[in-house]
C-alpha cells in the first residue's frame, strides 16, 4: 500500500474488546474502560535571555498515572486484582474498524492492545441492586503502560526500566548512555 493510500484509511470505531489478566485469562467483560492519562512532568523555564517563562516536560519523566478496570460483576479474577503486594497486568485487546477513502469507503479491521502493569490502590465492590450490574471496579498506579496497532509497538513506558519508546524511537537511549 503506498503511503498515499495509507493516510485515507481513518479509524472509526471500536468493533470489539476484552479485559484478560498476565496470563491471558479473560478476567471479565466490561462496558467502557477510560484510559489512564500520560501527563508529563513540567518545570518552569525563566530566566536571562527568556522573554518571561514557560513550562517544558522532561524527557521521558510522566506523573502517577491510574487506571480503573471496571468490572460490571464482581467475579472469582476481581479479587485476584486486590493483592497490593503484586504488580497486576491487565491486557485490552480490541479490533478497530477503519475506513478507506481511496477504495469507496471499503471498511478493514486491525488489532490493538494495551497492557497496563500496576499495583491496586482502590477497590469498588460497587453496588447490590435486583435486575442490575454492580458497576464495580480496581484502580491500578501504573508503572508500565503500552499500546501496540497491529503487533506494532506505537508507545511503551516502563517506569521502572526507565524506556519510553514512541513510534519505535527510544527517546531514553541517549540520556541512558550519558549517565
Amino acid at each position: 500500500m503506498s503511503e498515499r493510500n495509507k493516510k485515507l484509511i481513518y479509524p472509526e470505531v471500536i468493533d470489539y474488546f476484552n479485559v484478560y489478566n498476565r496470563a491471558d485469562k479473560l478476567m471479565g467483560i466490561s462496558g467502557e474502560i477510560n484510559l489512564a492519562e500520560l501527563s508529563a512532568i513540567t518545570t518552569e523555564i525563566k530566566g536571562a535571555g527568556i522573554l518571561g517563562s514557560y513550562n517544558t516536560a522532561v524527557i521521558g519523566m510522566f506523573n502517577s498515572m491510574q487506571q480503573e478496570i471496571p468490572f460490571r460483576m464482581i467475579n472469582t479474577e476481581f479479587f485476584d486484582l486486590m493483592d497490593t503486594s503484586q504488580q497486576a497486568e491487565i491486557v485490552l485487546r480490541s479490533s478497530v474498524q477503519n475506513v478507506n477513502k481511496s477504495s469507496g469507503g471499503a471498511l478493514s479491521t486491525q488489532g490493538m492492545r494495551l497492557v497496563f502493569r500496576g499495583r491496586p490502590t482502590a477497590f469498588k465492590p460497587g453496588k447490590i441492586q435486583i435486575g442490575d450490574m454492580m458497576n464495580a471496579s480496581v484502580t491500578l498506579e501504573l508503572t508500565y503502560y503500552l499500546i501496540e496497532m497491529n503487533g506494532e509497538k506505537k508507545m511503551e513506558l516502563d517506569k521502572l526500566n526507565e524506556i519510553y519508546i514512541v513510534n519505535g524511537k527510544d527517546v531514553l537511549a541517549e540520556i541512558r548512555k550519558q549517565c
